[in-house]
């Protein structure tokens, strides 16, 4: 049976390719949604359903708005992928690198292969909303003279040829993508044997040393922070939600110290226990 997957985007885009490293040997059905926005309200659709969200990106940042639409889904994380990321140029197989004129992505993809673009003259760069949505105009079109920046993947999808892999300036360029699904299916896909990692979101009293006494109760259990990213509360100025990630050996010393954190909070929510990523190519 297909599973079905909600992604921001379509086709070939980097939410495609974790999605196929991280569920890989499935055969899946994606749901490829415009916007953020539109990923979460199709899981209301189907109970089955799970998704797959960027959450950070190691030069980008955190992905703010993202951490809100979790919050307020009431989904559960169950999974994690770090994906690096990857750019190439593709364009029509009869073309050749003298022959693009104009170059098509995304502008952080863009932004992400600059000095390669500074590197060849006389070319045009047009920013577009998507990665490989570009690859999908130039092949539908027949758009001679363009190229497309992004995964190589996208290349067999849309009927084009790689002239040049790993464009990107940086090569470490990962982004960290979270697999969702509905509390109730949650144990379908994980086993809490085999967990490792835990999200939660707190907020706390507007006191001081509030938050140290969080960080001292997580060591006292002998958990590692591993990531702490803050937002504001709206309406309440100066006060924050805070998000942490922690990275645990026992489950047993990881629910004690949620217990022990629990009244030093004004609310705590648990958005998933899983299994830490694994980097792929």
């Amino acid at each position: 049976m297909r599973q079905k997957i909600a992604i921001q985007g379509i086709r070939g885009c980097f939410h495609d390719i974790a999605a196929h490293r991280f569920f890989a040997g499935k055969d899946l059905e994606l749901v490829q949604c415009n916007t953020f926005e539109e990923v979460f309200a199709s899981m209301k659709t189907d109970a089955n359903m799970i998704a797959l969200v960027a959450i950070e990106n190691t030069i980008a940042g955190s992905l703010l708005h993202n951490y809100e639409l979790l919050r307020d889904s009431g989904l559960t994380i169950i999974g994690e992928h770090k994906l690096r990321i990857q750019h190439s140029l593709m364009c029509l197989p009869e073309d050749n690198i003298e022959d693009i004129t104009e170059v098509n992505s995304h502008p952080v993809a863009l932004m992400q292969c600059r000095a390669f673009l500074h590197s060849v003259p006389n070319i045009k760069v047009v920013e577009v909303a998507d990665t490989a949505g570009a690859a999908m105009t130039i092949g539908t079109n027949q758009l001679r003279g363009h190229a497309a920046i992004c995964h190589k993947d996208a290349a067999n999808i849309y009927g084009l040829k790689v002239l040049k892999e790993g464009i990107e300036t940086n090569k470490h360029n990962y982004t960290r993508f979270l697999v969702l699904t509905n509390e109730e299916n949650a144990n379908k896909w994980r086993d809490m044997n085999d967990t490792n990692k835990a999200s939660l979101v707190f907020t706390l009293p507007h006191e001081e040393g509030s938050l140290s006494a969080i960080l001292s109760v997580l060591s006292f259990y002998k958990l590692n922070l591993s990531k702490i990213q803050s937002l504001p509360i709206i309406g309440k100025e100066w006060q924050y939600m805070f998000y942490i990630d922690v990275n645990f050996k026992n489950t047993e010393r990881l629910q004690q110290a949620i217990n022990a954190i629990t009244p030093l909070t004004q609310e705590l929510q648990i958005l998933g226990i899983y299994k830490e990523g694994q980097q792929t190519q």
